[in-house]
């Protein structure tokens, strides 16, 4: 099961993920159209919905209007109104050809869920290539944990995240951690990447281990550049460190 993503709205991705009778696995879908293109004909097998926010969920009434029995499975949120299965994290999830284990990620918004399953997770707006989402609901500790939470997962897992920011991503990990090779590889990657308009994603859990920052706070690099912003003594605490990691990528100008 290859996961494919489908460009939607400005700099969103929708994703697929077939089953063995070639039917759709549908993941965060923020407008129709480009499911509609994907499937032609033939419903959905279900959709699945890891936050609460337009841009993830905008596309499922529509979706619903033309195949009303479609299940659509979500984390417990109020303002998802849709018909819905809730789930939360630390259950399974089974719906047809498919099995996710359910991953708890608050940070971005309190009840942020992501996917595991098929060698794939459905990270939504947590776990970006070479990023990681705004703090809009949670806490740095919460956002974290959560990507701790997600880094404990088997390397070789496919990362598929919800926007293609991996070039504004990469110029600022660039800033944090100029030393580190695996970075720049990636880095001129994603340039030919897209010159030739392909999507950055996905990519694997081993290299963004290797060269995201946010997952890479106790690198001895990463924490030379916090230290150098925030002091020695505040940066020993890793939770200071992330926040002020944070904190320097939602006013970097790239």
């Amino acid at each position: 099961m290859q996961p494919t993503p489908l460009a939607a709205l400005s700099d969103n991705y929708i994703w697929t993920l077939p089953g063995a009778d070639g039917q759709l696995l549908v993941v965060d879908p923020g407008e129709a159209a480009p499911v509609f293109d994907a499937t032609g004909d033939r419903a959905p097998a279900a959709i699945l919905l890891t936050h609460h926010h337009g841009d993830h969920i905008g596309g499922v009434p529509a979706l619903l209007e033309r195949w009303p029995g479609v299940p659509v499975f979500a984390p417990e949120d109020e303002r998802i109104p849709i018909a819905i299965h809730r789930v939360r994290g630390g259950q399974t999830l089974d719906t047809g050809d498919w099995r996710f284990d359910v991953i708890d990620v608050p940070g971005h918004t309190r009840s942020h869920i992501a996917y595991h399953g098929h060698g794939a997770l459905f990270s939504g707006d947590t776990l970006f290539s070479l990023g990681c989402g705004r703090l809009f609901e949670g806490t740095p500790s919460q956002m974290l944990g959560s990507l701790d939470r997600l880094a404990r997962l088997p390397p070789g897992t496919l990362v598929c995240c919800g926007h293609e920011y991996t070039r504004s991503n990469a110029a600022f990990a660039l800033a944090v951690e100029p030393g580190n090779r695996a970075l720049r590889e990636r880095s001129e990657e994603v340039e030919r990447m897209r010159a030739q308009d392909r999507p950055t994603v996905p990519t694997t859990l081993a290299s963004e281990l290797a060269c995201n920052p946010f997952l890479r706070v106790d690198a001895a690099e990463v924490r030379e550049s916090l230290a150098a912003r925030m002091g020695a003594a505040r940066a020993a605490d890793r939770v200071a460190r992330f926040a002020e990691l944070r904190a320097w990528k939602d006013g970097f100008p790239a």
